[in-house]
């Protein structure tokens, strides 16, 4: 059901269409859907805010390829949105699947609730009395008309990935790798991984040149290259870890359309892909330079693997603070390169034969993202804004050495952060960022961590750009986990109403007990709920 305020209203209609809810969900993405149908569910009134229309996040933007580390931290309606899409493909749960069959699990949701969904608009303004949000001001997304909409509720839920809502509600957030030091954490800040050892499996081997005429420094950096100097491990700063597309291609004659040359095609951008090529001449196959994780009727969740693939480091750091305009710009630039990335391995010479001969029998699905060129409308923001809350949770917190005392559900992937930028270190080209460490445990996520500090907000809920340092969050960050999230806010949203408390004074016991009764997985003893 999509929401137009100008129905509402005799012609012409006002500058202002107010409507009033017990809960507003902002952002679309999959753990927004769970909240909404959630809230629905228990009786509450609730409208889906979704600023960029697209419903269901990476979840129906090409991430089929299900990243979990332990199913058993699985469950409510997160574990029950996969045996949804089980049921499409005639088995018990599919942890691999289409985007077009994701975002009709979603839409189900949302039909079957009976939720407004407010499409393609965006908070503006957030008005707040005495730690309160009052009122939301939505303005269209892309800025083409004035028709202003105001949308007032109870409890608010920030579901985005870049933490907008929360931000604009003056809630103290952060953007990049706190120093080591701030939690007392290993793998924060500053990580220069060894080629093919622990977390350098992402890394340039040793002696590519990062020059344009190799062994140059006055010819200048290549493409993609930073300037920035080599740090000092565990050193923080505010960059980000790169983001890409999941992308979703097939090898079907009859449902692929081909991959061309890009308008805005510059093959230089891949000299360095063309130099590792060179540099490694021993990997050759396209599991040496892509995550090509099949899904089911032929297709693919493409993903980055290696020194130079689909993530363009260094080119999102303003991603989570831009403005709407100027993420448009940043999503054309990594639609560019990643279009530009398939042709060059497609075509370009240079590339090994065996790795160019599988591309080539690979296009773009005429069947998926139908209204969006057959490209994914969703870029994959592996991290946002991240707010700083009522608890923090850290490294310590993954490994099992820290407990919390107040869990709302279960993360289980492996603490993983992507690279963060690419510098010359000794005269070489080098990434920086990744780490990959786990085989440890499925652990609690705490309530505090979705629960601003009191003084600053009242009714306001993050379950996505929660509460966690950078190496933390790249643990918790995955989708079922958001789905979890999402349905244990909306449960203590609508707790808090029920009680009319603020959401951090709410009874924690209640809330456990309705957690549990939804089959929430919430520690070791409801593992096998």
């Amino acid at each position: 059901m999509v929401d137009r305020p100008d129905c509402h209203f005799k012609h012409p209609p006002p500058a202002y269409a107010q409507e009033e809810y017990d809960i507003c969900v902002y952002g679309g993405t999959s753990a927004g859907v769970i909240a909404a149908y959630t809230a629905a569910k228990m009786g509450k009134s609730v409208v889906l805010v979704v600023p960029d229309g697209h419903i269901g996040g990476l979840s129906s933007g090409g991430l089929g390829q299900t990243d979990i580390g332990n199913k058993q931290a699985i469950g409510g309606l997160s574990r029950d949105f996969y045996r949804r899409l089980g049921k499409i493909y005639g088995k018990e749960e599919a942890w691999k699947f289409e985007p077009g069959a994701a975002a009709k699990v979603f839409s189900d949701y949302l039909e079957e609730a009976a939720v407004p969904v407010i499409y393609d608009k965006r908070v503006a303004k957030v008005r707040k009395k005495k730690g309160e949000i009052t009122s939301v001001q939505l303005h269209p997304t892309d800025g083409t008309n004035n028709r202003k909409q105001v949308i007032s509720a109870k409890i608010y839920l920030d579901c985005t990935y870049e933490g907008d809502l929360m931000a604009l509600a003056g809630v103290t957030y952060t953007v990049g790798r706190e120093d080591n030091s701030i939690y007392n954490e290993t793998l924060n800040g500053y990580q220069l991984p060894e080629y093919l050892k622990q977390s350098g499996r992402h890394q340039f081997p040793d002696g590519v040149s990062p020059y344009r005429i190799p062994g140059d420094p006055s010819s200048g950096l290549l493409y993609g290259i930073s300037n920035a100097t080599p740090g000092k491990t565990g050193e923080g700063d505010r960059k980000v870890q790169a983001y890409n597309f999941r992308i979703c291609l097939t090898d079907s004659a009859e449902n692929r359309i081909p991959v061309t040359r890009p308008p805005d095609y510059d093959s230089t951008k891949y000299e360095l892909l063309a130099r590792l090529f060179k540099a490694q001449p021993q990997m050759t196959g396209p599991n040496d330079y892509f995550i090509w994780s099949r899904m089911p009727n032929r297709k693919t969740d493409v993903n980055n693997r290696g020194g130079f693939s689909t993530d363009m480091i260094g080119a999102n750091y303003n991603w989570p603070e831009a403005s709407f305009e100027e993420r448009k710009e940043i999503f054309e630039d990594h639609v560019s390169y990643t279009k530009g990335l398939l042709y060059f391995v497609k075509t370009d010479p240079r590339v090994p034969a065996r790795l160019q001969e599988f591309v080539s029998q690979w296009g773009y699905p005429k069947d998926e993202y139908v209204d969006h060129g057959h490209f994914t409308p969703q870029l994959y923001i592996r991290e946002g804004r991240r707010m700083v809350g009522e608890y923090v949770m850290t490294e310590h917190n993954c490994t099992g050495e820290r407990l919390v005392s107040d869990p709302i559900g279960m993360a289980a992937y492996t603490m993983d952060s992507h690279n963060v930028q690419r510098i010359v270190v000794n005269g070489m080209v080098k990434n920086e960022g990744n780490v990959e460490v786990g085989k440890f445990p499925p652990y609690p996520i705490s309530y505090g961590a979705i629960t601003p500090k009191q003084e600053e907000c009242t009714n306001l809920l993050v379950p996505v750009s929660l509460s966690a340092s950078h190496i933390a969050f790249g643990s918790i960050r995955m989708e079922p986990v958001f789905m979890i999230l999402g349905q244990s806010a909306a449960i203590a949203a609508s707790q808090a109403i029920n009680e009319d408390k603020a959401v951090q004074d709410i009874n924690y016991n209640q809330l456990k007990a309705a957690l549990l009764e939804n089959k929430q997985v919430l520690g070791a003893k409801q593992s096998k709920q």
